[in-house]
């Protein structure tokens, strides 16, 4: 368990403590952006594979009852949850977004601002939430809290850090962009500062979520050993 716990807080530290901060910049600054990102992507892969052999050996290790059981209730939540999973984190990295790795450019252009971003300007993040949210629901033994809660603590906190991150570096032009979206997702179109358009986020790409969900769907058994429709 030890293992998974410093798993965990090596893989929020990275993210949370370097990749949203001063820290980040000043490694830029010295390495370059180039080589930062390739240095950040090697280890980020290798936490998130220490993270995941961690997690086997964590729960292979436990011995004893969960804190909480599946229900009839919490899986049902957690079969939706995943839906909307998929389809954020999909649609998410299938449209051109500032807020995501080297597409600041999007601001450049005439309307910034559409599809899936008139919802949340980080539907990738909200997407991995909704996941790992869902996963705590039907998994109370201590190695999936630990996993699924530092995942959904790292999709949280990181929508503030890449908010600063993209600030400090922007200016104006992120002001610009954050006054016509929303971190929470819909709270915008609540607020009168967006419309929903979902025509906008096109069909192929909610096409391409629902092709992911259920090739995920039958896989898992497979991939994890854990069915998902029983």
């Amino acid at each position: 368990m030890l293992n998974l716990i410093a798993a965990a807080s090596f893989f929020l530290l990275i993210h949370l403590a370097v990749s949203g901060t001063r820290v980040r910049d000043a490694l830029v600054g010295r390495l370059g952006a180039n080589a930062y990102m390739g240095l950040f992507s090697l280890v980020s892969v290798a936490g998130l594979v220490w993270l995941g052999f961690a997690f086997a050996g964590a729960r292979e290790a436990i011995d004893g009852a969960p804190i909480w059981s599946m229900s009839a209730v919490t899986h049902g939540l957690q079969f939706l949850l995943q839906m909307v999973a998929v389809l954020f984190v999909v649609v998410g990295l299938a449209t051109p977004n500032p807020t995501s790795v080297r597409q600041e450019t999007v601001l450049d252009r005439p309307q910034s601002v559409q599809g899936v971003l008139r919802i949340t300007r980080h539907p990738f993040l909200w997407g991995v939430a909704l996941w790992a949210l869902g996963h705590l629901l039907v998994n109370g033994d201590p190695a999936s809290l630990i996993l699924f809660g530092s995942m959904l603590a790292l999709a949280l906190f990181g929508t503030a850090s890449i908010d600063a991150k993209r600030r400090r570096a922007l200016g104006g032009k992120w002001d610009q962009f954050a006054a016509q979206t929303s971190n929470i997702p819909f709270l915008a179109v609540a607020q009168g500062r967006q419309r929903l358009d979902l025509g906008e986020i096109g069909a192929w790409r909610i096409l391409a979520a629902v092709v992911v969900w259920i090739g995920l769907t039958l896989a898992h058994p497979f991939l994890f050993g854990v069915g998902v429709l029983y």
